[in-house]
């Protein structure tokens, strides 16, 4: 299993739609997205492949009321940070976001995540 399966995997047990990048156009809400936006490289003086690697994950909850939001981004912190098949560590608190255009609340944060190559 890739780490991007074992991310979904944990978040899954706090809501069932996940996405990696975007959600389908017309997704029921409250929905989550994830995608790397980065992450530490390895680098040893022998030029040896690594058995470990690092990504920067940025996770967005969507839904219709900020409490929801709120909530869930804190109850998917739970399951990042305690999840076995990988380890993460928040980058900071969750950030609160609103589109007025559609209109949605949102929530992100960020997880430094290392696992397996």
């Amino acid at each position: 299993m890739t780490v991007e399966a074992d991310i979904r995997a944990a978040i899954v047990t706090v809501t069932p739609r996940v996405f990696p990048d975007f959600a389908p156009h017309g997704t029921t809400r409250p929905f989550v997205t994830y995608q790397q936006i980065g992450g530490d490289a390895l680098n040893y003086w022998e030029q040896a492949m690594p058995d470990k690697k690092n990504g920067l994950i940025q996770i967005n909850v969507w839904s219709d009321t900020r409490a929801e939001a709120a909530s869930l981004i804190l109850a998917i912190e739970g399951a990042m940070r305690t999840a076995s098949a990988f380890n993460a560590k928040a980058t900071s608190s969750h950030v609160a976001d609103f589109d007025a255009e559609v209109p949605i609340y949102g929530a992100r944060q960020d997880f430094t995540v290392w696992s397996t190559r």
